[in-house]
Parts: structure tokens; sequence; C-alpha cells
């Protein structure tokens, strides 16, 4: 009975893998720069030296994708302003795990996560995050209701108690569901998937493998016309700012990065960029 799932799990990463194995030999083969030692996050001064700022970012249709033979994307276009401007070369990697970004930030691999990460209380303490990005909230993603009667339809967040939502491992979504099952009274389960990114969680709803998901709704609206059958009109919570993060050994870009922001989100260049991706 699980066959049927995993051949339509493998349909759906197969298009993934393939850029990502593409994306990291054209990188391997065309760099010869020494690889980054581990252990060690760098500050501004080490990277303008070397010249190279590493950059960790979601595979996904809004932050970092791959159109026909062009790389697009708005974490992708915005990290890639500020390495021109500061003259640096940005060697940005798409990662689908959010927990293998953080790692990666943790050990040195990568200076900067250039994708939206909200500002939890338990992120703070482990990382610097610059000024508010982009403007966001966490949907559910469900099927839409075939008939009134469809007792896997959520209506309300009330409906959430007991069900099982599938999120992104160590995604800051799952601090807000448990803060939302203390405010409904009652318990809405987590299953946290380790190596699939939102698109997938959707992919998986949408052809009833899973029944729930949550992800950003920027994610899901991006999506959602390639799949008419999903429903993302239950909000998880209240729409927020999300931001980048650095290392908390990297305080000097963290202010390079912010005064950057403060006067790019001024410019045309930006209003574009914004209206781009995020007002389909």
């Amino acid at each position: 009975m699980e066959t049927r799932p995993k051949l339509r799990l493998f349909r759906y990463l197969v298009p993934v893998v393939i850029v990502l194995a593409i994306l990291f030999s054209v990188r391997q083969c065309g760099s010869k720069q020494k690889k980054p030692l581990l252990g060690h996050p760098r500050d501004y001064a080490a990277i303008t030296k070397e010249g190279i700022l590493r950059v960790a970012t979601e595979y996904n249709s809004t932050s970092f994708y791959v159109d026909g033979d062009t790389i697009s994307g708005f974490h992708y276009e915005l990290i890639e302003a500020f390495a021109r401007d500061k003259g640096l070369k940005a060697e940005i990697m798409p990662f689908m795990s959010f927990e293998e970004r953080l790692k990666g930030l943790a050990d040195g691999r990568f200076d900067v996560i250039a994708f939206g990460i909200l500002a939890t209380s338990e992120l703070k303490d482990s990382l610097l995050l610059t000024t508010p990005i982009v403007l966001n909230k966490q949907v559910l993603v469900q099927r839409k209701e075939t008939e009134e009667s469809d007792s896997l339809y959520i209506r309300s967040q009330l409906d959430l108690a007991q069900r099982t939502l599938h999120v992104v491992k160590g995604s800051p979504s799952i601090l807000r569901i448990r803060n939302l099952g203390n405010e409904i009274g009652d318990t809405i389960y987590i299953k946290e998937i380790e190596k699939y990114g939102p698109e997938q969680l959707i992919s998986l709803v949408a052809h009833g493998d899973i029944d729930y998901a949550v992800c950003d709704e920027s994610i899901a609206r991006a999506v959602a016309d390639s799949l008419p059958q999903i429903d993302i009109n239950t909000a998880i919570s209240f729409t927020q700012f999300y931001s980048w993060a650095v290392s908390k050994q990297s305080p000097i870009l963290l202010d390079s990065l912010n005064t950057w922001l403060d006067r790019f989100q001024q410019e045309k260049e930006y209003r574009k960029l914004y209206k781009k991706y995020y007002t389909r």
C-alpha cells in the first residue's frame, strides 16, 4: 500500500534533485576556491578579504529556482544585489532542510541565510536577524472541501484539535502551532519532515498522501495555480515580518546588511523586485 505514495513523492522530487545536482556540479567545476574551514563563522572583514559571500537559501518558487537556463527568486536576486554593490561574489546554495541551513551557518559553511526567517524568541537566542525584509504568515494547506459533510476539511482553527500537521523539520512554525494548541485548549499533533521542503509537502497534500501541511503563505500562493485542488485560506499565524540571519559571531556583517537593506528598500529597484515575486 505504501508503493503509490513513494512513487508520487519520487516524481515530485526528481526535478529538484536534478537541478540541485547540476548546480552543485557547476559550482564545483567552475570554482578553484578553497573550501571554508568548518567550525568558524566569518565576519565581514574575512568575507571581503576573500571576496566571496557564502549564502544558504531554500529551493522554492519564491526564494530561488531555475527557470530554463536562468536562476531566479526574490531572495536570490536580493542577495545578489547586495554582493554586487559590495564588490563581492555570491556563492548561493539551496537546501531543502531548515536545520541544515542553521547547521551550515554555525559551522562556517555559510555566512548568510538569505531566506525569510520568522523572528521567534528561540531563533533570536541563537542567531542575529537582519532588519525585516518581507511580510508573511503561516497558512494551513489542505484539499478543498468536496461536500458539506467532508470530515477532513478544516473550517476554523478550532477544527485543528487532534489533527496532525506536517511541517519542515525545525521550522519556526512549530512553536506557533504549539501555542495555537494552547489557545484552542486541545492538542494539535506535529509531524516534522526532514528531507522535504514546503513545496513537496504541498504536493503531497494535493495528491492525497498527507492531509495537512503548514508553510509560508507566499510559497503556498506561488504554487496554488498549478495545484487547484488545494485550499490555503486558513491562517495559522498573524502576518509578521521575516528576516535573513547571520551568526552571532558576525555582528559587522549584520550591520553591513542592515545598512544596505535600509537604503535599498527605499529604491525603485527593490519595489520592482518585491512586486515581481509577492504581488502576482
